[in-house]
Order: structure tokens, then sequence, then C-alpha cells
């Protein structure tokens, strides 16, 4: 392997080691953002909704224009979590314990504080009737 593939997955045993730990320490109510609030920032286009889900959950639905970044790739794909404060990214995985322990690795990297998890997470996205879709899979 070479160096780069080295510091690669360093950086992803770093990041989920951190994610690990965060699940056992007490969220700050600010960082999350209720279903509704998701949604409708979302829908409006003032927030960017990430579901960090892995590929075989995001098949039993996902929110309409959700982008697709799974917490196990989220070290290696971290280009792709916006960093522009101005319009805030709410992370959501099936219950929130993902996403809230993604946000604490986010928050680490200094550049992140305009990011929230959605508390309730996919499974209370569902059970209040919010829309989803199948996403397209690439074969």
């Amino acid at each position: 392997m070479t160096r780069f593939h080295h510091l690669r997955r360093r950086a992803v045993l770093v990041m989920a080691l951190g994610a690990l730990t965060a699940c056992s320490q007490a969220a700050d109510p600010a960082d999350a953002v209720s279903l509704t609030q998701a949604h409708e920032a979302h829908q409006a286009g003032q927030a960017v909704l990430i579901d960090i889900r892995e590929p075989h959950e995001h098949a039993q639905g996902v929110a309409q224009g959700a982008r697709l970044l799974p917490m196990s790739q989220l070290g290696e794909r971290l280009a792709e979590v916006p960093t522009d404060a101005s319009k805030p990214v709410y992370l959501i995985c099936a219950t929130q314990n993902r996403s809230r322990a993604s946000l604490k690795a986010l928050r680490e990297r200094g550049v992140y504080g305009h990011v929230r998890y959605v508390s309730g997470g996919m499974t209370g996205w569902v059970q209040q009737g919010l829309p989803t879709v199948t996403p397209f899979r690439k074969f």
C-alpha cells in the first residue's frame, strides 16, 4: 500500500473512533434540529440535508433531494460536506446516533459549526409521514 492509502485509512479510522466515543457523550440540544425544521428548510433550499446511512439503508427510502454520504465513507469524502457557513447542513441517519457522532467528528475539524443533526432521524421522518423516494441505484 502507498503512503497515501495508509494516511487515508488512518483518517477514516480516527474519524470512526471519534464518532464511537461521541455516542456515549451527552448531546448539546443546540446541535439538533427537529424533523419539521429540517424538512421545511431542506425543501425551501435553505439547508443541505445529508443522509449518512449506509447504501443498504438508503435503498429503503431517503428524503427527496438529500445527499447520500454514508458515515463509513465520510472521512474519504469529506470534501462533499459544504463548508459555507451561510447555509446550514443537517445530518440524518436512522435514529440520530450516527448523525450526532458524525457531527462531533466534523466539529473537531473546526470548520463545521453550521452542521447540525436531525433529531429523530429517518425513523421519525417516516413515522411523521414526511416524503421519501427510492434513490437511483448504480449497477
